[in-house]
């Protein structure tokens, strides 16, 4: 005989009936409320932080842009960005175009830095639909510069 068998000595084991042993409701039903409210935050802040992720790592387009560095700034409180002022202009004695742009790297902010003034070829790119202003208040991030000999 086994244990199993000389501890019951025959006595079938029932479920005993009564309100102490109910089965208790699983998690997901217990917590139902507090999953769904948290999956109605966690869920949009997942997409949109995929969002954010894919304007910044995907450009819409990539050039250069040519003229003198008229401004650089570092803005904002909480998201501090550089933004800057190339003006372009076609021929002297001609109002200049303006391109803004933004930079979010801090070596290529001090390069421009250094050349503010003078003619410089900037090399950009241009990010579509960034959700906020947070990463710069322009859609074009200037990713390089080179000074240029004066015309």
């Amino acid at each position: 005989m086994s244990l199993d068998e000389t501890a019951g000595h025959g006595v079938e084991a029932s479920a005993p009936a009564g309100p102490e042993l109910r089965a208790h409701p699983g998690f997901l039903r217990r917590h139902r409320l507090k999953l769904v409210l948290a999956a109605a935050v966690v869920v949009p802040a997942l997409l949109f932080a995929a969002y954010t992720a894919a304007t910044l790592a995907l450009s819409y387009s990539r050039g250069d842009r040519v003229g003198y560095l008229q401004k650089l700034s570092k803005k904002g409180w909480i998201c501090p960005t550089w933004e800057g002022e190339l003006a372009m202009a076609t021929m002297p004695g001609v109002v200049p175009e303006i391109f803004s742009f933004s930079i979010r790297d801090e070596t290529v902010a001090a390069k421009v830095n250094e050349l503010q003034g003078r003619r410089v070829a900037l090399e950009y790119a241009q990010k579509k639909g960034v959700p906020t202003k947070c990463f710069g208040e322009s859609e074009y991030f200037v990713t390089g510069v080179r000074p240029l000999a004066e015309p």
